[in-house]
């Protein structure tokens, strides 16, 4: 089954690292991982923005028409498949610089199992409030960061204190990848593409 890494990653993230090391799949099985789990989070928002509302501490729920929640999901889910193949770009490319040689399926499945909790957060936004989804996107993150260091040594074949140096670097590429991202939407919403409410 394409997801059968997902408990491993939550209840024994080494053992299951050594797993995923042990039987590399094919960049298929990688790529159908990052297809259904950024699925969730978007189907989540979708929801919640069309039939839950959301509040943001005024005490009024806000709501999007179904056509700009659908508009705004696609993105999103876009976003995270582009912003999982960026991520795994990256790995692949610095990978010699810490004297690493991981085919490109490797970068592959550690960018996407290293996502999974950040995407699985999203699924907060089914209790649509700012604070609640806000600390669970918080605790995805961290989580994320945790696989991500105890995953490149592994899947790498790179000593702890190198795989510690190439983690960091990695870390930091995927917070400017963020902050881009976030920039991006910025000016795009300020140039009239925003969303439409109801």
């Amino acid at each position: 089954m394409i997801l059968n890494h997902i408990w491993g990653l939550f209840a024994h993230p080494v053992d299951e690292w050594k797993a995923i090391d042990q039987r590399h799949e094919s960049i298929r099985f990688a790529l159908g991982h990052i297809l259904i789990v950024a699925l969730l989070p978007c189907a989540a928002a979708y929801y919640a923005s069309v039939h839950l509302g959301w509040s943001v501490g005024t005490g009024y729920a806000t709501f999007l028409t179904e056509s700009s929640a659908l508009v705004m999901a696609i993105a999103m889910y876009a976003a995270m498949i582009v912003g999982t193949f960026a991520l795994a770009y990256l790995v692949h490319w610095m990978a010699k610089t810490f004297g690493a040689e991981p085919t490109f399926t490797q970068s592959l499945e550690l960018a996407a199992y290293t996502a999974t909790p950040v995407m699985l957060s999203g699924i907060a936004a089914l209790y649509p409030e700012l604070w609640f989804i806000t600390m669970a996107f918080l605790a995805g993150v961290a989580y994320s960061v945790y696989l991500l260091y105890a995953g490149v040594p592994i899947l790498m074949h790179i000593p702890e204190e190198r795989g510690f140096i190439y983690a960091s670097s990695v870390v930091t590429a995927g917070l400017i990848m963020m902050v881009i991202l976030m920039v991006t939407c910025a000016i795009i919403w300020t140039n009239g593409f925003g969303p439409e409410y109801m």
